[in-house]
């Protein structure tokens, strides 16, 4: 057996010496056609998306912690990080799903690095689209950096030119909150300039993507937090009013409106509209064994024999309250009828965007006649009551739904910027620039439009809930004043915006997030009792807190967010 065993080795000495077939040096990579696969591979991240880390819609920690919905599920233990999270005296360093966020954007910004690292070694000679990709995945990085930001604030700012060496050596506190801002502006700054004002492709951003996004961002900047703080000392009006010519730009494009219907927003059949300025493309039957399909949204369809998974996500009792109208303006009393309990909704006035939002038993589910909403599709009525969010959700008959055993899901798209946040943008620039009559026909332009969406709201003739929406009119069924102005336009988004995530970080940006979660808390907690104990602590729960394992990792050089 020696003997053979040698003559073996002897006769095999020139295969040991072969380069394994698997193996592609990292200088084989540098070719356009491969670098453009690397971007390609980048724009895959977007759609990677599952509900333990819900990089594409932020449901858990931007509408269930914001007081539109309630965590929903089989009670607290089921997935108890969101638990965690809606009662925020309980959350933790090391909630798992913190670190679930942290992990997933950082993969996604590490393919754009390795594009973009490639994409600079090359010239336009070489790739003519260069600049164009090198714009594209700026972008891509300015969304996930922005995310990033709203949910730690403080986080390592890592480019292209970052070495894997030098991991270790950056802080998340190397930039001031000022600073970080100023990075991710400058990716969407880089992004608009290198842009072309269309795409072909529809899940490219374009010109005016960029733009928004700049905008969004600046918005966000303007209100200025401390390093030290939380709170929001000042406003900065430079910013805003680039802002406002930002979105100006975008408006003037003539590239984008309104759909005439707000339900178009939430539908298959019209996505990549004329509202939408960039969107996740999700797709079916793409050689993929389900499709690639969104299943941050996985376990948010209720508990019906037509879908049967999982009942997560319910609209809480205040937001249903708050689709209330008075002489068809929102009001400020909205909350001391609660329609959810009294199930009031012909006695009432609405705003139609109401049942575009929430399932409502009784109602129609998702525009379908013969599909209505039953109490028996809640899966946890005594703590989450009995109306889903819906918005997310497709129509178990539409093309677009899909099932992946045990969950259900869909292949619509997944809007990340909407012509009608511009729009708002603007109208929150101009209010806090003292321009506040400027911002009237904005605000009222998404109200107009909110009025009318009602033709798929009808059964029998009648609509499902008694709809009145007007106009703020001056002088007549309101004063314009600056406050008043700010509070219709923090109310505007609020409907306009509700169960998509947005919430929370809105509050916070407005600086109002302790005030206004406390006194929701100290009402809702009679109706959803499980939130007896829950309270926002000021000054520590506007960020979730850096990852404990994030901080071990890095031996101690990342910093823990203040109070926590």
């Amino acid at each position: 057996m020696t003997l053979a065993g040698a003559a073996m080795i002897a006769s095999c000495s020139n295969f040991l010496d072969e380069t394994a077939q698997g193996i592609i040096s990292s200088e084989q990579l540098n070719t356009a056609e491969t670098v453009d696969q690397m971007c390609n591979a980048a724009y895959s991240t977007l759609g990677n998306v599952i509900w333990s880390k819900p990089t594409a819609s932020l449901w858990y920690v931007g509408s269930v912690r914001s007081g539109d919905a309630y965590k929903g599920g089989g009670g607290a233990a089921d997935c108890g990080q969101i638990h965690q999270y809606e009662m925020y005296t309980t959350n933790t360093v090391d909630n798992s799903y913190t670190n679930n966020l942290w992990v997933e954007y950082y993969n996604k910004i590490s393919r754009v690095n390795e594009a973009l690292h490639r994409l600079n070694g090359l010239t336009t000679a070489d790739m003519p689209l260069r600049d164009q990709r090198i714009g594209e995945m700026k972008f891509l990085r300015g969304h996930y950096y922005f995310d990033l930001k709203i949910l730690y604030k403080f986080v390592p700012f890592i480019d292209e030119n970052v070495t894997g060496d030098d991991y270790n050596s950056i802080s998340n506190r190397d930039l001031t909150n000022q600073e970080l801002w100023d990075k991710i502006a400058q990716d969407f700054r880089d992004a608009a300039n290198a842009l072309p004002a269309s795409q072909v492709d529809k899940g490219r951003p374009n010109k005016y993507a960029a733009k928004a996004y700049l905008a969004k961002t600046l918005l966000y900047q303007a209100y200025i937090q401390g390093d030290d703080s939380n709170a929001v000392t000042g406003i900065d009006k430079a910013k805003l009013e680039e802002v406002n010519n930002l979105c100006q730009e975008v408006i003037s494009s003539g590239d984008y409106d309104l759909f005439a219907d707000y339900g178009d927003n939430f539908l298959e059949a019209t996505e990549n509209g004329v509202e939408s300025i960039f969107a996740i493309q999700f797709s079916q039957n793409d050689g993929t064994k389900y499709g690639r399909v969104d299943m941050d949204h996985a376990l948010n369809y209720p508990m019906s024999p037509s879908y049967g998974c999982c009942g997560f996500h319910m609209a809480s009792a205040n937001l249903i309250n708050a689709f209330k109208t008075q002489n068809g303006l929102p009001y400020a009393e909205y909350n001391k009828e609660n329609v959810a309990e009294s199930m009031a909704f012909d006695t009432n006035t609405f705003d139609p965007r109401l049942d575009h939002t929430v399932g409502i038993p009784g109602h129609p589910y998702k525009y379908e006649n013969t599909h209505v909403y039953d109490k028996s599709w809640s899966r946890d009525p005594g703590n989450y009551g009995y109306f889903s969010s819906m918005k997310e959700m497709q129509s178990p008959n539409d093309g677009s739904f899909v099932r992946v055993s045990p969950y259900v899901a869909s292949s619509k798209n997944i809007d990340l910027l909407r012509y009608d946040d511009v729009i708002l943008f603007k109208a929150e620039a101009l209010i806090e620039l003292e321009r506040e009559k400027d911002a009237l026909p904005l605000i009222n332009q998404i109200r107009e439009r909110a009025a009318k969406s009602y033709s798929r709201l009808i059964k029998d003739g009648k609509t499902y809930s008694n709809y009145n929406v007007a106009k703020y009119v001056d002088g007549v069924n309101c004063n314009w004043t600056q406050d008043f102005a700010r509070e219709a336009l923090r109310f505007e988004r609020r409907l306009e915006f509700a169960m998509e995530g947005n919430r929370f970080f809105d509050l916070v940006r407005w600086g109002i997030a302790a005030e206004y979660l406390n006194n929701y808390l100290a009402v809702e907690k009679d109706r959803a009792k499980y939130l007896k104990d829950a309270k926002f602590t000021k000054n520590r729960d506007e960020y979730l807190p850096i990852p404990l394992n994030q901080i071990n990792y890095s031996k101690g050089l990342y910093k823990q967010n203040v109070g926590w």
